[in-house]
């Protein structure tokens, strides 16, 4: 049994002994719950009992006794609720997990989805966005943020290599950390009540960057605090008859100074209950964090260095207290009580000056906390990724010069698969580029693995640029730009067809290859100018070919034109590779084996065949 079979098995053990501790607690909730109501109920019906057979002297305790022995049962049924949720979500997690390893996209979670970005290099073509993504197979962030950084580090455009191995370094220490990786994720599902995507940073720190109050708070909360004690001596006084009763004109006098201060209070109470649920679920997640006993001088301890500072307030402390105040705040959700309330004390006025308060320590350091934390849920997903997939690796990227020094390839892999096709599917192949200026022909027929295997090259590139693993077996590559042109669609709506659609395309992708001062571009593009006749498309693709020979670039092009194939024969740098199938027994067999050399056979008119259509000839 190979690593990854064992790990599905131990995943699928601990789903298994956690649904059974699910199954054994849930009945003893039900119990819980039942023995509340009758305690509640019994209680209630003995005092009234008692209370009409005119001992309403014994009904009073005996009530309270019930009500205690409720409020235990409450506490107790609670510390159970709490353990079937924990141990849920702990399943949840573990299945999702084994959801990634059998890709299961039915039972794999969600990722927030936005409209891919208009004219990317790649996103589009190899599936890097979207409910079938790269992207939801590598992720497990719950903050809307974390998965975001983990698609913007997917789709990078311009990989740096300081970036890419530092990744590299954090993901290699965080690969075994299993329980830290996935308790990280229990403490943040638990936090937001197991609702991921629903915290999002930057509305926190728009409200951080929103102008102050006036500073004159302090002032008006101690004028705001005498006359409210002035009220209420005047009242007690006028009890006894030893004034009049001139409280009624400081009461006034304090409603209207509120109202009339509305303005220096600011708006600081819109989002409060916002607030109070962003702060409370960050204090939790950031509480683990900070008491984790990280080992010393390792990269994790590196990098959570802003939760674990010593000379500063801890940020699960911090936030707690603004998670208090803005709950606080949200009393102004019940208007009456609101009014009497700031009537008798200067509510508002207080909550106003805490959060003022804490804002200002906030602003200095939240943002250093949320951008860790997006930063540590990212590389966790990749984490996670390396350990659900131990046959994969993470890839060796150096400088090109680096390369070429040592007289090794720019790009050169080994047993190169497809991250998203299972395992019994999946047929991978050895493939290189020596130098600048190579361009790689791929022939073959239809459904031959010509697309597959351009979109494997590019899925693994984007993964090894991010700083994840790869699926291969040896994996060695220079900084490239990727630009891929595979999945072309015409416009109705633009006016434009197929084929121009393409020839955009294919501009663009020249376009970048003439920008100044930048890496190699890397291009992978599929069934050039199909969208044509054969004798332009021949014309066009050679032309196309010849544009790219030579130039700061490598890449591939694939084609069921055998007759582009003769160009290697006057161009050295351009060289064939084929996919090719057999006929067995009638059918057509595929082995989605790369060779060297063009297509020896085609296929159209063997699938026109099969399917019953008609062939002349």
């Amino acid at each position: 049994m190979d690593k990854k079979q064992e790990r599905l098995q131990l995943l699928e053990s601990q789903v298994g002994r956690l649904q059974r501790r699910i199954d054994a607690l849930t009945p003893r909730s039900n119990v819980y719950s039942w023995s509340r109501v009758a305690i509640f109920f019994a209680g209630i019906a003995l005092a009234v009992l008692l209370f009409i057979a005119g001992l309403w002297w014994l009904a009073i305790p005996v009530f309270v006794v019930f009500m205690v022995f409720f409020g235990i049962m409450a506490h107790f049924h609670g510390l159970i609720d709490q353990s079937i949720a924990r141990h849920t979500l702990w399943m949840h997690i573990k299945s999702a997990h084994i959801a990634r390893i059998k890709l299961d996209w039915e039972r794999m979670p969600e990722v927030m989805t936005e409209a891919p970005v208009e004219g990317h290099p790649f996103e589009v073509d190899l599936d890097i966005t979207g409910s079938r993504s790269i992207h939801r197979l590598v992720n497990t962030g719950v903050s809307r943020e974390g998965m975001e950084r983990l698609r913007d580090w997917l789709l990078q455009t311009t990989p740096q290599l300081e970036t890419i191995q530092r990744r590299q370094a954090l993901v290699r220490e965080l690969i075994p950390m299993t329980r830290f990786r996935d308790r990280l994720i229990l403490n943040s599902l638990l936090a937001s009540g197991g609702r991921s995507n629903q915290l999002e940073g930057q509305r926190l720190l728009r409200w951080l960057e929103q102008q102050n109050p006036s500073a004159g708070l302090g002032i008006l909360f101690v004028v705001s605090l005498l006359i409210n004690v002035l009220t209420a001596v005047l009242f007690l006084l006028s009890l006894f008859a030893i004034v009049p009763p001139l409280w009624g004109w400081s009461l006034g006098a304090g409603v209207i100074l509120f109202f009339a201060t509305a303005n220096q209070r600011g708006d600081i109470f819109e989002d409060a209950s916002y607030l109070r649920y962003g702060f409370g679920t960050l204090s939790a997640i950031f509480s683990y964090l900070e008491k984790y006993p990280y080992r010393a001088q390792s990269r994790l301890q590196a990098l959570c260095e802003p939760f674990t500072r010593q000379s500063e307030s801890g940020p699960s402390a911090l936030l707690k207290g603004t998670a208090r105040i803005s709950a606080a705040a949200t009393l102004k959700s019940n208007g009456i009580l609101w009014v009497v309330v700031n009537a008798l004390v200067p509510w508002d006025l207080y909550c106003a000056m805490k959060l003022v308060r804490y804002k200002s320590q906030l602003s200095a350091r939240l943002p250093d906390w949320l951008d860790t934390w997006f930063e540590l849920e990212a590389i966790c997903s990749l984490a996670a990724f390396a350990y659900l997939n131990p046959e994969y690796i993470l890839p060796e990227i150096e400088a090109e010069q680096k390369l070429q020094q040592k007289d090794r390839a720019l790009f050169q892999v080994a047993h190169l698969g497809h991250p998203m096709l299972p395992a019994e599917k999946k047929v991978t192949n050895n493939f290189g580029l020596q130098t600048l200026g190579e361009v790689i022909i791929i022939t073959g027929s239809n459904m031959a693995g010509k697309s597959t295997f351009l979109r494997t090259l590019g899925v693994n590139l984007c993964l090894a640029y991010a700083g994840g693993p790869v699926c291969a077996s040896t994996f060695t590559s220079t900084l490239f730009r990727l630009f891929t042109c595979i999945r072309v669609t015409d416009s109705v709506t633009e006016g434009y067809s197929y084929f121009y659609a393409e020839v955009r395309r294919l501009h663009s992708l020249l376009d970048a290859l003439k920008q100044p001062g930048q890496p190699p571009l890397f291009f992978l593009v599929d069934e050039i100018f199909k969208g044509t006749n054969n004798r332009e498309r021949l014309i066009g693709s050679r032309s196309f070919v010849k544009s790219l020979v030579g130039h700061n670039c490598v890449g591939l092009i694939s084609t069921h034109d055998l007759e582009l194939a003769t160009l290697a024969e006057s161009v050295p740098q351009v060289h064939n590779q084929h996919f090719r199938e057999e006929v067995i027994d009638g059918q057509m067999v595929f082995d989605y084996i790369l060779r060297e050399g063009p297509s020896p056979t085609t296929n159209a008119l063997k699938i026109m065949a099969m399917e019953g259509l008609p062939i002349d000839g």
